[in-house]
């Protein structure tokens, strides 16, 4: 009942501030397997989708206010559909995963959208994990593969010094926490997307995994804000 009174307030037009407290609140609660059941229907899926920007493909990432609604609307997604098997199957229906591949989309070359991506990249990492539909639909029809890679090269800041061949510095300075964190979630997304595909059929296949291979190459090279953080990323 705390739950579905919780949603009934985020489907109001409430203040920025409850709507993060509410979804905070039911960050917390998701985590128990039990409080989920009677809340994880369609409509209450849809509302958390609203407020993490995942209900249109023309909203614009405009408005740094609803930025803290939108990191804690998917922080309560990861939850749900980790925690879920009905809200992994409705993740299908809802088309979810076409929707974050479309926030992160909206994401490239923008400040202060870190925590966006990274709990995008977490969401469509555990879609990938627990549901084998969602994976083969990443890959075949979402472009997946490039859209993850694309992430991942954004969030190591990688530059080209030839088509396959990305510059060394060897003065850079450590990737960011959050850096380290969106690459490792494009990384473990990746490697569910890719599992699967043990033939390149074509020669967009080959030219995407050639510039994925050159990305690992120089994600290799990098290193994280601590050790701990870059025997994690490596």
């Amino acid at each position: 009942k705390l739950c579905e009174g919780i949603l009934n307030i985020l489907e109001k037009d409430t203040k920025t501030s409850c709507q993060v407290a509410c979804l905070e609140a039911l960050r917390i609660l998701s985590r128990d397997k039990k409080v989920l059941v009677p809340v994880t229907t369609k409509r209450n899926m849809q509302i958390l989708m609203k407020l993490a920007k995942l209900d249109t493909v023309e909203d614009p990432l405009e408005r740094v206010s609803e930025f803290p609604v939108i990191v804690e609307a998917l922080k309560c997604l990861c939850n749900i559909i980790f925690n879920s098997s009905v809200a992994q199957k409705l993740s299908l229906e809802l088309n979810l995963a076409a929707m974050l591949c479309s926030l992160l989309q909206k994401c490239k070359d923008r400040q202060l959208v870190d925590d966006i991506k990274c709990f995008d990249l977490r969401l469509l990492f555990l879609l990938s994990l627990l549901h084998t539909d969602i994976r083969a639909q990443l890959r075949q029809e979402l472009q997946g593969v490039q859209v993850l890679t694309q992430a991942l090269e954004s969030s190591l800041s990688v530059r080209w010094t030839e088509e396959y061949k990305a510059a060394e510095d060897r003065d850079r300075p450590p990737l960011s926490l959050q850096e380290t964190d969106c690459a490792i979630e494009a990384l473990k997304a990746l490697f569910n997307v890719t599992l699967d595909t043990w033939n390149v059929h074509s020669e967009n296949e080959s030219h995407q995994f050639r510039y994925m291979a050159a990305i690992l190459r120089h994600c290799l090279l990098t290193t994280g804000p601590t050790e701990e953080k870059t025997e994690e990323l490596h």
